[in-house]
């Protein structure tokens, strides 16, 4: 991490996904341009923003969406890349070979090329979030990339609610983590839980901004798909926080939106320097955390 690095501009990208790939490459190539065209000098696309949400599901047939990564959609994405002179951090259904697949970030630097890649670690199964029939674990560990303009940690979804993860990606010198994010609410407990849900989801990220003194990116998606009497409904709320917790941006929760806002690494610094949390962390005390549970056994 470099001193007196230049403020750097974050658009996040937050979109409705219809059940037509080629249409959502288009919206989401659009909005990437419309967030380079106010000032967006990185910027990050929802989970999975290819395809509406199929885990919802669990059929074989599915796997067909998957693709290699360098594939269509990178070379695509590597080509707006090269338009709007902007690092795209993009969500993809990865075929890593027959019966190998993951759910992972990729980034790709202004010139075209893929600065690398992150594939999800932590991977739920919850009812309509049956992913673990899809994604085969991350292996290559939690990553940060040197970019043109800020060096980007990449974490997905699921992985917003460990502190592990967003602790090992700073402590690799990120300046911002983002999360492509597809969450959202089962409508039938909208009434009852959501507010709470909602709430959670946001607190735990600003919280790892707070703890880490990075700036955080959530880009989720919206809109309701699945069955009409079913389904999940996504929440929208794409924000961006700053390593204070506070909120620089916010999304609408009904809205397609392009964000942007603008990092100062100069506040990084000083966050950290008045809240020295990384100087005081106990390193030798900290092995048990490899465990499961503290319970013996």
């Amino acid at each position: 991490m470099r001193a007196n690095r230049p403020p750097f501009r974050v658009g996040l990208i937050q979109m409705k996904c219809s059940t037509d790939p080629a249409e959502n490459l288009d919206r989401a190539s659009e909005m990437l341009r419309e967030a380079a065209a106010k000032g967006a000098q990185v910027a990050c696309l929802p989970e999975l923003f290819l395809t509406q949400y199929f885990c919802q599901t669990e059929d074989a047939a599915t796997f067909d969406l998957a693709e290699p990564i360098p594939g269509p959609t990178t070379d695509a994405l590597a080509a707006v890349a090269v338009e709007t002179r902007m690092t795209i951090v993009g969500s993809i259904f990865e075929r890593r070979t027959a019966g190998v697949y993951h759910n992972t970030a990729v980034v790709l630097e202004a010139d075209g090329s893929v600065v690398g890649k992150y594939r999800k670690m932590h991977i739920p199964d919850d009812p309509l979030y049956y992913e673990k029939y899809y994604f085969t674990p991350g292996d290559l560990g939690f990553k940060a990339f040197d970019t043109k303009h800020a060096r980007v940690g990449t974490l997905v979804c699921w992985d917003q609610w460990y502190p592990e993860a967003a602790r090992l990606t700073a402590l690799q010198g990120a300046d911002v983590l983002f999360y492509p994010t597809a969450i959202g609410w089962h409508p039938s407990e909208k009434a009852e839980f959501g507010e709470a849900q909602a709430s959670a989801w946001e607190t735990m990220q600003r919280a790892h901004a707070i703890a880490n003194g990075v700036f955080v990116g959530a880009v989720n998606r919206l809109g309701h798909e699945g069955a009409p009497d079913g389904g999940i409904e996504f929440w929208g709320g794409s924000f961006l926080a700053d390593p204070f917790g506070r909120i620089l941006a916010r999304a609408s929760r009904d809205r397609e939106e392009v964000l942007v806002a603008e990092c100062d690494p100069r506040l990084q610094e000083e966050t950290r320097r008045n809240w020295p949390f990384l100087r005081d962390r106990r390193i030798d005390a900290y092995a048990p955390i490899t465990q499961r549970f503290l319970d013996g056994g």
